[in-house]
Parts: structure tokens; sequence; C-alpha cells
């Protein structure tokens, strides 16, 4: 396997370890959803669709005290995270260009 396939993959792990941190924490699963303009119920649906990955740890890293509760609990660095957002389709400007 690639380093940029194996990069993926362990982006994806942890913004899904990312999206069950925010679902078990009574205040910021309904920010997430206001935020985002999803349903609860919609979550798994929004999950497959590009970029929904990335936005969950983007919602992480716009908000410094949550970014790093979110560290601690994983057990990794905080920069992870940043590092993460960026192997994910839309994790950065590069995806979203046009050619």
């Amino acid at each position: 396997m690639s380093k940029t396939g194996h990069d993926r993959e362990a982006a994806e792990a942890l913004a899904i370890r990312a999206l069950a941190f925010i679902a078990a924490d009574a205040v910021l699963l309904p920010r997430f959803l206001a935020i985002t303009g999803i349903e609860a119920k919609d979550i798994r649906a929004a999950a497959t669709q590009p970029g929904f990955l990335a936005g969950v740890l983007q919602f992480l890293l716009t908000h410094e005290p949550t970014l790093l509760q979110f560290a601690e609990a994983a057990g990794i660095d905080a920069a992870e995270v940043a590092r993460a957002c960026r192997a994910l389709p839309f994790g950065d400007d590069m995806h979203e260009r046009s050619s």
C-alpha cells in the first residue's frame, strides 16, 4: 500500500474517532449539528460524502479547547488532527480546486 493510501486510511480512522468523541458529548454534538446543518438522523449518510470526515476534523481545529480535549482523550498530539485533515478530500484547498 502506498504511503498516501496509508495516510488517508489513518486520517479516516482518526476522523471517525473524532466523530464518536463529538457524538458522545452533550455540548459538542448540538454545536456540530448546528454548524454543519446536518440532522442527527442523517449523520450516517453524510459520513459517506466526500469532505465530511475532513469537516469533522475542521470542526475540532476551529476551537482549540475542543481540539486539545480530543487530542488528550485520543492520546495523540493535537497537530496530528491537522495532518489527518490535510490527508482527506477537501481537507485543504488542493482538493477543492477545479482543473
